[in-house]
């Protein structure tokens, strides 16, 4: 992963990291601008936090006490702070999970943002409409071993592809960007 075995990596190769858990324990007594501070303390060349703050768009809540955001407040603080060392490979995991539509789109968006840049995503998920926008490739997951990979399906084919009852399809969790030893088995 970025040329270097995670398990003998040291400090500059985790600078090129930014993780996004699928949940997290934030600091509930700092602001949402103080906690990004505090994490772009931990990199040698992090994003400005007035800047990672507009880009997850937190602007109005910027001095809200991490305590008083909504949940899906706390989950763009979340990846606010997977972006705040300006990473290369970003971990996200469930990212819009709690999000309403409109910040699913804005998410979205980010996404598409950081990949224009040349930044690598692994995304899980379980949703499928975020695969069809977001992923150039996907691995299919069943407890925790890969049953498929491929590119997604266009938006045409994925009209046509059979619904369930719930409206989702079979496959449950897809990722953006396959791990190195997917890459070299695909």
């Amino acid at each position: 992963m970025l040329g270097v075995d995670p398990e003998r990596a040291g400090s500059a190769w985790r600078d090129r990291i930014g993780v996004m858990l699928q949940s997290s324990s934030l600091y509930p007594n700092l602001t949402v601008f103080e906690s990004l501070r505090v994490f772009a303390g931990y990199y040698s060349h992090p994003r400005n936090p007035e800047e990672v703050v507009e880009l997850v768009g937190l602007t109005e809540k910027r001095d809200v006490r991490v305590r008083k955001l909504s949940g899906g407040q706390q989950r763009r603080l979340d990846l606010g702070i997977a972006l705040i060392g300006n990473p290369d490979l970003i971990f996200l995991d469930e990212p819009t999970t709690g999000f309403d539509p409109g910040a699913r789109r804005t998410a979205w968006e980010t996404v598409r943002g950081l990949r224009a840049l040349g930044k690598t995503i692994l995304l899980t998920t379980h949703y499928l409409d975020e695969v069809e926008q977001l992923a150039d490739r996907v691995a299919v997951l069943r407890d925790g071993v890969s049953c498929a990979k491929g590119r997604p399906p266009s938006s045409r084919a994925a009209r046509s592809r059979p619904r369930s009852a719930t409206g989702a399809t079979a496959r449950r969790s897809s990722s953006a960007r396959p791990t190195r030893r997917d890459a070299s088995t695909s």
